[in-house]
């Protein structure tokens, strides 16, 4: 495995805000399965179900010899994990502008791979002149507690600076009582809610804490549900749909 050289995007939507008085953002810790004609049906057949605006993944694999088969949407994907003909990562997609796109990597390595982990910040236009700010996040696991911390205080400070709708979401390793602490104590200081789930059994959790989460800012929550796809990945997604205006 090799440290990743290339950060792989698709901006097809670059004058086009997010507008309409409905987003819809699914998330999904898809498990490596991007590339399987099994995950591609199944993420068709959700998105006909869940009218989404922006897809957030983690754990997402690319073929470097081709793009990803996202027809009609843009995306960028922030990888932690590169191979001689893969890529792995968190991946935001949207039919929407992205403005501007930061790619994060982990100061700390997981001790079981010695890999990073990744995260990647997406601002999108919003019709009335506002920005969205969306950052999908895979925490990092396998560290002590105090490297965990760390890694949620670099996020904090690098979003403290952006001021309007915020939506933080994805697998955010929160497994123990100290991590649950700690993240809430981060929600705070951001000023972030809880999407809270309905059908909230389908939410992947380990030591019965749940991993997977959409925290939001700024916007207006109309529903959030968690959904069963016990065929395709170790995590099932989350969806929530919430108001711009």
């Amino acid at each position: 495995m090799l440290r990743p050289r290339v950060t792989p995007h698709q901006l097809v939507h670059q004058h086009q805000p997010l507008d309409g008085d409905r987003l819809g953002v699914m998330c999904w810790n898809t498990q490596k399965l991007t590339l399987s004609a099994e995950f591609r049906l199944c993420l068709s057949q959700l998105l006909a179900r869940f009218p989404t605006r922006l897809l957030l993944l983690q754990e997402a694999k690319l073929a470097l010899s081709h793009r990803l088969q996202l027809d009609g949407w843009s995306y960028a994907v922030s990888p932690n994990i590169q191979t001689p003909s893969h890529l792995f990562g968190v991946l935001t997609a949207g039919q929407c502008a992205f403005d501007d796109i930061t790619v994060l990597l982990s100061h700390n390595r997981e001790l079981r791979f010695a890999t990073h982990k990744s995260q990647i910040l997406t601002h999108h236009p919003l019709s009335g002149g506002d920005t969205l700010l969306v950052a999908n996040i895979h925490a990092i696991n396998f560290v002590r507690h105090g490297h965990f911390h760390h890694e949620i205080a670099v996020l904090r400070q690098i979003l403290m600076q952006h001021r309007g709708p915020l939506i933080v979401a994805g697998d955010f390793n929160v497994w123990s009582r100290s991590r649950r602490l700690y993240l809430a104590q981060f929600c705070r200081a951001m000023g972030l809610k809880q999407a809270i789930m309905e059908e909230e059994q389908h939410i992947k959790s380990y030591l019965r804490q749940p991993l997977d989460f959409i925290f939001y800012r700024d916007l207006t929550l109309h529903s959030a549900t968690a959904i069963n796809t016990p065929t395709v990945s170790d995590h099932n997604p989350i969806y929530a749909q919430f108001s711009l205006s």
